[in-house]
């Protein structure tokens, strides 16, 4: 594995910690209004974790855990990261992402982590700091 793969696995590790913190406090809030199980389980998580992501990303280009680990989301480009890639770039991960992983794992990677299917896809690119 990559030494920017690993330094990528960590920091997606330290944003989920966040991510579950900050869940925690929200379906404390939410408990009393929403007495569904299923949008606790499924929705609530995933709206936490994707807007943190965007609103960080969007803000600064890193999240909690890519600052820690000396990383930034770059446009391809050059312009500033733009809400779309962001957005798209996270539902691929998250939906189509998985497949592509396990059908090829050496092409998903990329050849020097820097740029992982999701990332080709948005047109994004992780830069160490």
């Amino acid at each position: 594995m990559n030494e920017v793969t690993k330094r990528r696995l960590k920091a997606i590790l330290i944003d989920l910690a966040v991510s579950s913190a900050v869940t925690a406090g929200v379906e404390y809030a939410l408990r009393k209004k929403i007495k569904n199980e299923a949008f606790h389980a499924l929705v609530t998580p995933t709206a936490v974790m994707w807007g943190l992501e965007l609103a960080q990303l969007k803000s600064c280009g890193q999240t909690v855990g890519y600052r820690a680990m000396g990383l930034k989301l770059e446009s391809e480009d050059g312009f500033p990261l733009t809400t779309e890639q962001l957005l798209k770039r996270m539902a691929y991960r998250d939906t189509v992402g998985g497949f592509k992983y396990f059908k090829d794992k050496e092409a998903y990677e990329g050849i020097d982590g820097r740029s992982m299917a999701h990332d080709r896809y948005a047109a994004v690119v992780v830069n160490e700091k």
